[in-house]
């Protein structure tokens, strides 16, 4: 019988040590040119899909809920899909490449996510590690700045922006930013004084463990903001709305998930967990 293994216990170090062999295994995929790809050089993503599989084990522990949840990144050579592609003769090298390609993007999207995760990690120790955190949140004013974090239902996104807006907080809404040539986690950093995140999960994307059946769930760059917003901002200045049936990642422990309800329930839900970070909500001030 199977049983699920405990994750190790890890220093502040070694999770940055862990943190920067994810980010040199995003390089090295990143480095594999799909479009010059042949199954003769397969020993490349066979050495590659090992040494990744090792570092996951090492940063979540072998068999692990968090481990299982990331594994998919450590298949780049198996055939998911479509079995027996490597193997058949005669395999058409487009076919080949393509499969290749979709391995690689999926283990990159998996990688960052993992990544993401023990940043959050890493921010809880050294949360717990200062000791003047909290007398240093009492003291300084909490910005009223919320960012949104939201995939392609823009209804939702309105919806909880104008609630925002009506309890006196500033939504802030990365596509109504000027890019001014940055990167999407350089515009991230660029509003650094948000005080507080709010992440909608919403059925926008699809996708399994392999071998599964297809389910909904938000999408990736969706999942990777909610990690970089606990790592920056702390789990409890971070609320996830769900809206629909779909499939909340397993990997964020200790993450509130409130219902996005058709009935509004969520408003209050939403405006006690602001309180609780320590800001003044007053749902009377204005008309609803």
């Amino acid at each position: 019988m199977s049983t699920t293994a405990t994750p190790p216990s890890l220093s502040s170090a070694q999770i940055e040590h862990r943190i920067r062999a994810l980010d040199e295994h995003v390089d090295q995929l990143r480095a594999i040119d799909v479009q010059t790809y042949s199954d003769d050089n397969k020993q490349i993503l066979v050495a590659l899909q090992a040494r990744i599989r090792d570092t996951l084990e090492r940063c979540f522990g072998d068999n692990s809920s968090r481990y299982r949840h990331f594994q998919g990144a450590g298949y780049l050579y198996e055939p998911i899909g479509r079995p027996g592609i490597f193997t058949k003769r005669g395999a058409l090298e487009a076919q080949l490449r393509e499969e290749v390609g979709e391995n690689i993007r999926r283990s990159i999207g998996l990688l960052q996510s993992a990544r993401a995760s023990l940043q959050a990690e890493l921010a809880d120790i050294e949360h717990q590690l200062s000791p003047v955190s909290n007398a240093n949140s009492k003291s300084m004013p909490l910005s009223r700045r919320v960012f949104v974090v939201h995939g392609h239902d823009n209804g939702a996104r309105e919806t909880v922006a104008r609630f925002l807006e009506h309890i006196d907080f500033e939504p802030v809404i990365l596509h109504e930013q000027a890019n001014q040539g940055r990167t999407i986690i350089e515009k991230f950093e660029a509003h650094g004084d948000v005080g507080f995140a709010v992440v909608l999960l919403t059925p926008d994307d699809e996708g399994c463990v392999k071998g599964g059946e297809l389910q909904p769930r938000a999408r990736q760059n969706v999942v990777l903001e909610l990690g970089y917003f606990i790592g920056r901002l702390g789990r409890n200045k971070v609320c996830a709305l769900k809206s629909g049936d779909l499939e909340l990642p397993s990997d964020y422990q200790g993450v509130l998930w409130e219902t996005m309800d058709s009935g509004g329930g969520w408003k209050l839900k939403l405006a006690s967990e602001l309180a609780a970070a320590g800001y003044e909500v007053h749902l009377s001030t204005k008309r609803p």
